[in-house]
């Protein structure tokens, strides 16, 4: 796991400015620690940060084949280097290290833009092959490992493992980008492949990008995409068993590591699962790290420990404090770009933990997205069903009065808070579900907005980020189709980049088995039933579960990081919170209406409404402000 960043000259063979890719390498530190690397040739500079895991005393980087003809900078683990080695090795290359770093030129001069097919693992790289005249940027299918680039106006390339490699470029256009705006107050993070900048750019999961110097600009090709489509016939047993041996299979080659190794462990199905695995591949106790919380409302810590007592684990805990708010300048800086979800929290606590302990960590994120977790998943099926029963020429008008008279009533009973559900009753599926994920919704961005960011958006509405998806999704199955536009949005923009930027943040390597492609192009095959089963969501990955994993575990309510927001804002934040959301920073962009921002500071204070996402959303965007 490292940092990579680099620049490319897409006119020529310029000289490269040495000091400026020092300093993009520089700057991410904390992704490697441990090495530090850099090429530089006319037209190409390549810089590397090691966090050394496999091969600790040949896998330096740049790496560069026999000839030094062809070098990568990476970052990432590719987990089935060793059987692609002796492949490679057939076929005339020969290997001057142990490291899976090197496996990735030689795939190249084998198989060449077509070498990630063969790659099972989290990666992001840029490669430079001076014969061919090409430069390759690649990312994993997931978007597990970030990759930001930037055309700049001098017409070099650069590229980096964080926005911020791109913000030492004097030519970066750093103007906020409207549209940018409007996906982060409607998702909570600014969809792949925008940026917050309007000169910056994300490449896609799944995608790869060849340039060659004096061609136009390539757009980024997809290699891979998942296709849910139930063609699997097995029963529930041999799905079963077939998913356990494809767990542990995904989870031995992610074990495979030259330094300390362990797991996150929640107490939830999906980290306890992981571990329950892992203790039966290890010879020696496992190293497991739990957050607790000193609130119970949110503590797991009980149930952690549970599956810690099971398996004999080494178990470390560390508490937090239900006033641990002290984080949200340091997230801002982490995260480079608006991104507001408050999980990050005990989610950069159980990374400084584990850091003390192992190197590498396995994770059990993408089992939500993967087998049909989330409650909100079990709500769009009830309402999907609800819509079917009448046509849109009737439920539109219908629900959308309702919707409209309804009173948001978030101090009432959960029963009694209908006005969401009549929404999403008028919509069709794919505007219901963006209505669902929204932090924000339409009617709240519409009053947020002012009329100068109302015209520079032009009508652009970040729904158009789940239309495309849902365009390409090829399924008419409901749960399916959700959970494809998750994997392409959620996942990628929230889950991984949480989870990326608080691990790397310590140095820490962390490895999702559940995310691996191969499990997740199985469980696609799959039909709706295993994976949501009346109201029991993650169904298969529960029932095969069981000779694991006591019921009170797999059965329990799911909890999730969480943290108490709206208390901190009637609380120990409250006047953060006033000084930000009416303060000069918010208006001087010329996005907000202030005195929407002064109502909702007053109706949350107040306790008539609860405002706690939208507020938090404000303050993260006030931070990174802050920053500018």
């Amino acid at each position: 796991m490292c940092g990579i960043a680099g620049i490319f000259d897409l006119k020529g063979r310029r000289e490269p400015d040495r000091a400026l890719v020092a300093r993009m390498n520089a700057i991410q530190f904390h992704r490697g620690p441990d090495e530090e690397g850099l090429h530089v040739e006319p037209g190409v500079a390549l810089a590397h940060r090691r966090l050394s895991v496999i091969d600790l005393a040949t896998g330096q980087q740049p790496l560069f084949n026999e000839d030094q003809s062809v070098v990568v900078v990476f970052n990432g683990e590719i987990y089935n280097y060793q059987e692609l080695i002796p492949e490679l090795q057939a076929a005339g290359h020969t290997f001057r290290t142990r490291s899976d770093t090197e496996v990735i030129v030689h795939a190249w001069e084998q198989w060449g833009e077509a070498c990630v097919e063969r790659f099972r693992g989290m990666f992001a790289f840029a490669l430079w092959d001076r014969n061919r005249e090409t430069f390759f940027l690649a990312r994993d299918r997931v978007g597990v490992k970030p990759m930001f680039y930037a055309v700049l106006d001098d017409g070099w390339l650069a590229f980096g493992s964080e926005l911020k490699t791109l913000t030492q470029c004097a030519g970066l256009d750093r103007r906020l980008d409207p549209q940018a705006v409007e996906e982060y107050f409607a998702l909570g993070y600014v969809a792949d492949p925008r940026c917050i900048y309007r000169g910056a750019r994300k490449l896609r999961a799944a995608h790869t990008m060849t340039l060659r110097r004096g061609d136009a600009m390539p757009a980024p090709r997809r290699y891979w995409d998942v296709q849910f489509e139930a063609t699997s016939t097995v029963g529930v047993r041999e799905a079963c068993e077939e998913l356990n041996a494809r767990l542990r299979e995904s989870i031995r080659l992610r074990m495979i590591a030259d330094v300390p190794l362990g797991a996150f462990l929640s107490g939830g199905v999906d980290s306890s699962a992981v571990v329950a695995h892992m203790a039966g591949l290890s010879d020696a106790p496992v190293n497991t790290c739990s957050i607790a919380f000193d609130d119970p409302a949110f503590n797991e810590s009980a149930f952690a420990k549970q599956v810690a007592d099971r398996y004999r684990t080494n178990h470390f805990v560390d508490t937090v404090t239900s006033d641990d708010y002290d984080l949200i300048d340091m997230l801002a800086r982490l995260y480079d770009e608006p991104y507001a979800d408050s999980s990050a929290i005990p989610t950069y606590r159980v990374c400084q933990l584990a850091r003390r302990h192992v190197t590498v960590a396995l994770s059990g994120d993408g089992g939500d997205e993967v087998f049909g977790g989330y409650r909100r998943y079990r709500l769009h099926m009830m309402e999907e069903r609800a819509r079917s029963a009448l046509p849109q020429w009737l439920r539109g008008p219908l629900f959308g009065a309702m919707a409209r008279v309804y009173p948001k009533a978030d101090w009432a009973p959960r029963m009694f808070r209908a006005k969401t559900s009549f929404q999403g009753m008028a919509r069709d599926s794919v505007s219901a579900y963006f209505h669902s994920m929204s932090v924000l919704r339409d009617d709240e961005r519409s009053r947020l907005y002012s009329e100068s960011l109302r015209a520079q958006l032009g009508g652009y509405h970040a729904q158009h980020v789940f239309n495309q998806h849902a365009a390409n999704a090829q399924t008419d199955d409901p749960l399916s189709l959700i959970q494809y536009i998750d994997m392409n949005t959620w996942l990628v923009g929230d889950i991984n980049t949480k989870v990326d930027r608080a691990s790397m943040a310590h140095a820490l390597e962390v490895r999702e088995p559940l995310l691996d492609h191969k499990l997740i192009e199985w469980a696609a095959t799959l039909p709706s039933a295993m994976r949501i089963k009346g109201q029991e969501g993650k169904f298969l990955l529960k029932k095969a579960s069981e000779s694991l994993l006591p019921n009170d575990i797999l059965y329990r309510p799911k909890m999730g990081f969480s943290v108490p927001l709206s208390r901190w804002f009637r609380g120990p934040l409250k006047q953060r919170v006033r000084t930000a959301l009416t303060g000069q920073r918010l208006l001087d962009t010329g996005f907000f209406d202030h005195r929407y921002l002064r109502s909702m500071v007053d109706a949350h204070e107040s306790g008539l409404r609860d405002y706690s996402a939208p507020i938090w959303s404000l303050l993260m965007f006030d931070a990174f402000l802050g920053l500018q």
